[in-house]
């Protein structure tokens, strides 16, 4: 496996506790999917979760050198947990697309979060 890319992403759990204040489910089903979305809330403290998903989906975007936008959108990423508990990044539509034009046979992430900020990193593995 050759490295297509990384990336990395850190976010102010405050920033995504008032997006879940002020937009409330527009800002939550604009970004998150419906798994993701109950895995969260399901939390003692939703921001948490939901802060270290947004910090994934950016660390893969970055990973794929496309950004949030034309060929990977928000709801074509999902962060689930695999069979051991880590978590894990399915693809779907444009995302998916565009890793199969590329090559990408696999994303791997890692996530992390304290009270006040949560970062992921992600890698891009691609066929030799």
């Amino acid at each position: 496996m050759n490295v297509f890319g990384i990336g990395i992403d850190v976010v102010e759990v405050g920033r995504i506790a008032s997006s879940l204040a002020e937009f409330g489910d527009r800002f939550v089903s604009r970004i998150f999917t419906e798994k993701e979305r109950l895995y969260c809330i399901d939390k003692a403290k939703p921001e948490l979760h939901f802060a270290a998903r947004f910090a994934a989906k950016e660390a893969v975007a970055k990973a794929l050198g496309t950004g949030i936008g034309k060929e990977v959108g928000w709801l074509d990423m999902e962060v689930v947990r695999g069979e051991n508990g880590e978590p894990t990044m399915l693809l779907s539509g444009r995302a998916l697309a565009f890793c199969e034009a590329q090559g990408i046979s696999e994303i791997k992430i890692s996530l992390t979060h304290a009270r006040e900020y949560a970062a992921a990193n992600a890698v891009a593995l691609c066929r030799a």
